[in-house]
């Protein structure tokens, strides 16, 4: 190898520290972190913040309060009708429903699902925590794989199929803190067309469902973390034999 590639040794030696750094985090993560991590999320899944049952106890009160109705004269009123009218006739546009102009909220800044936010800033660690553990193992079992040669691949087959496993659940990990900003970003969108539209109640019950919907997915989001620590914890350590030495020493000798 050395007469094909020629490889500074100052760089070779930082990068096998690297390598070695690498394989004691990851065996360490797998031995002790993963089993701890799963232990202490089953331990929050039987919180009493997990488990209410009165979906009601974290409903968040919105104080927008519906206006008074303002009466238009009999003037204006036909002025508006017939302007109306020669617009639909034309065909220039379509009759809309205008909403409340909005230049400030009665009570300052419109506030967030408070109870709903503490627990979203409860799990979002966990979800990084995840995806970072899961990088530091895959990058291991990456760096374990050996050089490809024909037949006995079976322990590299072994290795590959981890390595797809942990990059899943990086994946499904990352889809749950999108998951998080479009409930952020849909509460909004609703509590804005109740400030516009006060008097239409089905807006007010919509973000009552947005929040109970959110709060059930926070728990299974919790559920799934821990799910994925036992999965790969007990993946890992039956096959690790073949993730450390994926081929035999005697197969090693033909070549």
């Amino acid at each position: 190898m050395n007469s094909l590639l020629k490889v500074d040794n100052e760089l070779k030696t930082k990068v096998d520290a690297f390598r070695e750094r690498i394989t004691g985090e990851a065996e360490e993560l797998v031995a002790s972190f993963f089993p701890k991590k799963l232990l202490e999320l089953d331990h929050f899944l039987k919180d009493p913040i997990l488990n209410i049952c009165e979906l009601k106890e974290i409903h968040s009160e919105i104080n927008l309060t519906v206006p008074e109705p303002i009466l238009l004269s009999d003037i204006h009123d036909g002025l508006e009708a017939n302007a109306k009218k020669r617009k639909l006739e034309d065909g220039s546009g379509t009759d809309k429903v205008a909403g409340t102009k909005v230049f400030v909220m009665p009570g300052g800044m419109m506030k967030s699902n408070t109870k709903l936010v503490d627990l979203i800033e409860k799990v979002k660690p966990e979800i990084r925590t995840l995806i970072e553990k899961c990088n530091t193992v895959k990058m291991w079992v990456q760096l374990l794989i050996p050089r490809i040669e024909d037949g006995n691949n079976f322990g590299v087959s072994i290795q590959e199929e981890t390595v797809a496993e942990l990059r899943t659940v990086e994946g499904e990990a990352a889809s749950y803190l999108d998951q998080i900003s479009r409930y952020y970003i849909t509460r909004a969108k609703l509590v804005s067309k109740i400030a516009k539209y006060p008097h239409v109640e089905d807006y007010r019950r919509t973000v009552t469902e947005i929040d109970e919907k959110e709060y059930i997915s926070l728990k299974i989001i919790v559920s799934e973390l821990r799910n994925q620590y036992v999965t790969l914890h007990d993946m890992i350590l039956k096959n690790i034999d073949k993730i450390k030495k994926p081929r035999s020493c005697n197969a090693e000798a033909l070549y």
